[in-house]
């Protein structure tokens, strides 16, 4: 005789036990770290009751639920700033993300026609997960995005004459550099620059490439790597490379680690350019070369108060005109496919927090994981400069500079 089945639970109930578990668990990691005290979880707990026991209607309207829950515990932490111990330092935090994808009409048609499978599964994720919801709830969506193997096909098919070629996985060996100066002789140690080293060797490998990691160099060390680096053999068997520097910095370069102000301790950017142009690095001729660039540029804050009407105030900055050389002349350009994003506009200041890294690593990293599957490179940084586009207390803008790819660079994830 077949075993009587256990009579079906009420769905409703489910959703509520499920609720208060999750809830419970959370409250109590809050507690724990000594974000609420008693009195302020009781007061979140009403509040998040009212919710747990109007469950009945949760399969009609679990849209505007969670859209509520959200923004009960964004109202409570946005309020009680003060309980959360999070210091910041003059590469400050706050990384408040909140994505806007409105694209410009002058874009291209055929970029258009790309960006729709994008705009399609980013309001399918907005329907999913509303913006309110805390990011600790929204971690699990955080991985690197992959393209679809037809898609890929398709872009290597239609527009062959318009992106860079990418190699097979058989066979393909991309590099990248990171170099990173944490501890300095006579300058302040960049807490939380372990953070963005984990975070770009992170998102690199999983794009395909080796990672080569280097740590507190000075700036004659820093240009011994590179050398070495841009003369490796695997190039020639790669399609592109990544150089990520993070160190202090100022207007004329990446600080080494025995700056001082008597000692000028600088890797120019010149110095990275030429090292990697046509001339010096023949393995990587005609093949992308992106130079990322974490560093103050200076002390300024970025911006300046503007009455809405007011007379334009910019500066009219002139462009250096280098005179036609013999290099104009010859089958190949010395310098050609480089582009550079750097973390802030010349004489300014970039922010990072010791316990989250900087600003710009975080969100750049954030953006390639979201728009890389379907974004060509310049887009992904129209992107993150997007998102710094409102100033904040603390604010900078990252700059894209040096740009010589003649075509669209698209990462393909997983491809």
């Amino acid at each position: 005789m077949a075993a009587q089945k256990s009579p079906k639970e009420d769905p409703v109930k489910e959703v509520k036990s499920i609720a208060k578990n999750i809830i419970d668990g959370l409250f109590d990691n809050l507690m724990e770290k000594n974000v609420l005290n008693g009195e302020e979880l009781n007061r979140l707990a009403k509040r998040v009751n009212v919710i747990v026991n109007t469950t009945e209607n949760l399969v009609e309207d679990i849209t505007e639920k969670t859209q509520k829950t959200g923004k009960i515990f964004m109202d409570f932490f946005l309020n009680h700033k003060k309980q959360l111990s999070l210091k910041s330092h003059s590469e400050s935090d706050d990384d408040d993300a909140s994505e806007k994808n409105s694209e410009s009409s002058s874009e291209e048609e055929d970029e258009n026609q790309d960006s729709e499978p994008e705009e399609n599964a980013a309001s399918a994720q907005a329907l999913a997960l509303p913006s309110t919801v805390p990011l600790i709830l929204q971690e699990a969506d955080n991985e690197l995005k992959l393209c679809p193997p037809d898609h890929f096909q398709q872009m290597k098919r239609k527009k062959a004459n318009q992106i860079y070629s990418v190699m097979e996985k058989e066979g393909r060996t991309r590099l990248a550099l990171i170099i990173c100066n944490k501890e300095f002789d006579h300058l302040t140690t960049r807490a939380g620059a372990e953070i963005d080293i984990m975070s770009m060797q992170y998102l690199l490998e999983n794009l395909g490439y080796l990672v080569v990691v280097k740590q507190n160099l000075t700036a004659q060390e820093m240009e011994i790597e590179l050398k070495q680096f841009a003369a490796r053999p695997e190039h020639k068997s790669s399609d592109s490379t990544f150089l990520v520097f993070m160190s202090h910095g100022i207007l004329d370069g990446i600080c080494g680690k025995s700056y001082s102000s008597q000692q000028r301790d600088i890797l120019k950017d010149d110095t990275i350019f030429q090292i990697f142009n046509n001339r010096n690095c023949q393995n990587l001729k005609d093949k992308p070369k992106v130079i990322i660039m974490q560093a103050c540029r200076g002390e300024g804050t970025g911006f300046v108060w503007m009455a809405d009407m007011g007379a334009d105030s910019a500066s009219s900055l002139q462009t250096t005109q280098h005179p036609i050389q013999s290099d104009a002349i010859t089958k190949t350009h010395v310098e050609k496919d480089f582009i550079a994003f750097k973390a802030s506009t010349p004489h300014n200041i970039s922010l990072r927090c010791e316990t989250n890294g900087s600003l710009f690593i975080s969100r750049l990293v954030s953006y390639f994981k979201k728009y890389s599957c379907y974004c060509h490179l310049e887009k992904v940084f129209r992107k993150v400069q997007h998102s710094f586009e409102t100033p904040a207390e603390w604010t900078q803008m990252p700059t894209i500079e040096r740009v010589t790819l003649t075509r669209y660079f698209y990462l393909f994830p997983g491809n």
